[in-house]
């Protein structure tokens, strides 16, 4: 069997590489050739266990190849990213250009699958119509669907083959050829819909997480106005046997959480009201960060801001959507001398670990990276001017017998100095 995959990002590759290690023929295209050189030669752009030597595996057994251009196959599956623009709408462009890329390729019994999570219809609205320039009938001659991914970064390979698939065909026809295919290496269940459900299924279940999350974060802030710590509140109230609620953070990134309630909110808008003030409320967190931040060092004079962690959950090297990178933005326009360090971060705005905090006035964890749980308190301190570390992931214990001030959400308040820093 062959398989031809458009996109080789954080989904498209790891899927790729899946079927290579399953017996299928694979040929992965991208339009970005720095990466197709790169992957060709046995090099991975992700930083995911395993992923690099699933590669190497797959090129040793010659069951993967890549290229710009598609090739004739089988099976087309297309994972390209999915933006929303600036009016909070999706961007369907990378999409669109790749389903016509396929067009001159695609023959009878073909199956194309969508991977890229979208907005619900966009599978019988906007893919049908463009395949149809094949001259085939869509419905009858080819198998069609949406197949969504159900994955976290640092798990990718693990949860690709355990966590249950929905199969989502224009058709049932559609359905079963996408389970057949899927069952080469899914060992949860795949359950059978149409596409439309499937697209709306998608968006709902990180628009449903994104929700609980804004209710953490809006908790937050009515708690400190209230003076009341908030993981207090938390930790009793989740003493009850029907009650989980989240623990607040910086904001939301990456492309799911942060993005997917617009795809729903935007095709109901005067419905989606919840959906709509969760994603505002969520927005709001790196502001509201960022004004914490300032609070802590009202006292100070020129202080040196230290950030840890801008990708957007702990111990990967995504930055998508990042709410850290929002942070960064709103502290540097208010003037601030910020220095950031993430150790699976490479990039102009990230320095060295100590640079980042040798004469720092705050340390603001914005990433629940494992380093950041293990740090040296003793030696962070004495390398910093003021020793305040402000934990928005509530993942730095304080150490009794280090000088440094840990802080977080609940009780930052205490924290700020009374004597003047940096004179």
């Amino acid at each position: 069997m062959k398989l031809c995959v458009i996109g080789l990002g954080y989904i498209g590759l790891p899927t790729a590489i899946m079927f290579a290690r399953n017996n299928v023929h694979v040929h992965g295209v991208d339009i970005n050739t720095d990466l197709i050189e790169k992957l060709s030669s046995g090099e991975v752009h992700i930083e995911e266990p395993g992923l690099q030597d699933f590669l190497i595996d797959a090129i040793e057994s010659q069951r993967i190849s890549f290229g710009v251009l598609p090739k004739e196959a089988d099976t087309f599956i297309i994972s390209v990213p999915t933006p929303i623009k600036n009016d909070k709408s999706a961007n369907l462009d990378f999409v669109i250009n790749a389903v016509n890329s396929i067009v001159p390729y695609i023959k009878k019994g073909n199956l194309i699958i969508l991977e890229s999570t979208v907005p619900p219809r966009t599978t019988t609205d906007i893919l049908v119509p463009i395949l149809k320039k094949t001259g085939l009938n869509v419905e009858t001659e080819l198998y069609v669907a949406h197949s969504p991914e159900r994955v976290i970064p640092g798990k990718l390979l693990h949860e690709l083959v355990h966590n249950d698939r929905i199969a989502g065909g224009i058709n049932i026809e559609s359905s079963k050829k996408t389970e057949e295919l899927y069952k080469r290496f899914v060992k949860g269940e795949i359950h059978l819909t149409d596409s439309t459900t499937a697209e709306m299924t998608k968006c709902m279940e990180n628009t449903y997480r994104d929700i609980n999350i804004a209710i953490a974060n809006e908790l937050t802030m009515i708690c400190n106005e209230l003076e009341i710590n908030v993981y207090e509140v938390i930790g009793m109230a989740n003493k009850h046997p029907r009650v989980n609620i989240h623990s607040p953070g910086p904001g939301v990134g990456g492309h799911c959480l942060a993005v997917d309630p617009y795809f729903i909110y935007n095709k109901a808008p005067e419905i989606a009201r919840i959906i709509k003030l969760a994603r505002e409320t969520n927005d709001n967190m790196p502001k509201y960060v960022a004004d914490i931040t300032k609070q802590l060092l009202s006292n100070m004079v020129n202080p040196k801001i230290t950030i840890f962690g801008v990708s957007y959950k702990g111990d990967i090297d995504d930055i998508r959507e990042s709410p850290s990178l929002k942070v960064l933005e709103i502290l540097k326009d208010n003037h601030f001398e910020v220095h950031v360090y993430d150790p699976y971060i490479k990039n102009e705005y990230c320095v060295e670990f100590d640079e980042a905090v040798t004469g720092s006035d705050l340390i603001l964890v914005l990433t629940d990276h494992t380093e950041f749980k293990n740090l040296d308190q003793k030696a962070l301190a004495r390398l910093m001017r003021t020793p305040i570390l402000f934990d928005t992931k509530n993942i730095v214990p304080q150490q009794n017998d280090s000088e440094l001030r840990v802080t977080n959400f609940g009780d930052f308040k205490n924290a700020i100095p009374t004597v003047t820093g940096g004179v």
